[in-house]
């Protein structure tokens, strides 16, 4: 039985608006200063993350999911591992976008998964902003005022600060602004339809593909914010805090000064070091941990402890 943390090396994307904070906020060798993502647990087959120890080390996570099922609590798994794990770094304005629902996404682009997805803002420039969101009441409207490229009146900005989360559903206008570091989880999905891109260019003098029929068609009418539902525990040095428990995926956000015995158990656990250094322990063995690890906790393994100080993002099915 596998009875350790399986860590996971990220797969990095340059985008238009990336910069370099994955290299000065988290270490990471990055392969230039346009870097926008980091995968860190991915079993996508646009970015699969690989496996850096033990006896899987040099497989990817995708390659774990169709020979080990075991590990995720699964007699047998079908189908792509649901979830994937990135780091934003937003030197730039992200596009305006939005994602398309499980429906949608298999009839239209034949893939098996929309995009459903969750924000944590682990750093921000002063009067930094994200979109989220339109003031359209029908798809009519919101057709109208793009066409006119009433992007003031239409999009809603949003100031954020760090530590601040957000829920963002398939069919919500969304962008991340200028100056934010986010974690994002996420359905395992890479499928985006830009409404917007402020006429920029890339290197080539060329402006970006915008896909603004399959926008209108996915976007929710009218707008909805409902923030999910945050519950707080504390048990003993951890401070828990369950952010979102929606249909795709559960989110926590671990603060933990001291020791912790297996706060949570589910078919696995999906962990990422944003803050601090420490440990954990699985049959007796320590495996160290600081900011910028990444790791799932397979199934196999039933009791765990994990000591230091630290914070961790914790997401599970």
């Amino acid at each position: 039985m596998y009875q350790e943390p399986i860590f996971l090396t990220p797969v990095f994307q340059e985008r238009i608006w990336g910069g370099d904070k994955l290299k000065t906020l988290f270490g990471y060798s990055i392969p230039n200063d346009l870097t926008g993502e980091a995968w860190v647990i991915s079993a996508h087959k646009n970015g699969p993350s690989m496996i850096n120890n033990g006896s899987l080390q040099g497989q990817s996570l995708a390659q774990a999911w169709s020979e080990h099922p075991s590990l995720f609590g699964k007699e047998t798994t079908e189908g792509d591992f649901p979830l994937l794990v990135k780091i934003l770094d937003a030197n730039d304005n992200l596009s305006v976008q939005v994602h398309p629902n499980d429906a949608y996404a298999q009839q239209v682009e034949g893939e098996p998964y929309g995009k459903t997805e969750c924000w944590y803002v682990l750093d921000c420039e002063p009067d930094s902003e994200i979109i989220f969101g339109h003031r359209a009441e029908t798809q009519e409207d919101f057709k109208r005022r793009v066409d006119a490229g009433q992007w003031d009146d239409l999009l809603m900005s949003v100031p954020v600060k760090k530590g601040d989360f957000y829920y963002v559903p398939s069919g919500t206008i969304h962008a991340i602004g200028k100056g934010i570091v986010i974690l994002e989880i996420q359905q395992s999905s890479d499928i985006t339809y830009r409404v917007y891109d402020y006429d920029r260019k890339d290197a080539e003098g060329n402006t970006r593909e915008l896909h603004i029929q399959s926008a209108i068609e996915v976007t929710t009418y009218p707008h909805s914010s409902n923030a999910p539902e945050i519950e707080e525990q504390i048990v003993g040095d951890l401070v828990s805090t369950r952010l979102v428990k929606e249909q795709y995926f559960t989110v926590y956000d671990w603060k933990l000064n001291g020791r912790t015995v297996t706060p949570l158990q589910a078919d696995y656990l999906l962990v990422s070091v944003v803050n601090g250094t420490g440990q954990i322990i699985v049959d007796g063995r320590s495996f160290p941990l600081k900011k910028g690890d990444n790791f799932m906790l397979p199934a196999t393994v039933s009791s765990y402890e994990i000591a230091g100080d630290l914070e961790m993002m914790v997401a599970h099915e």
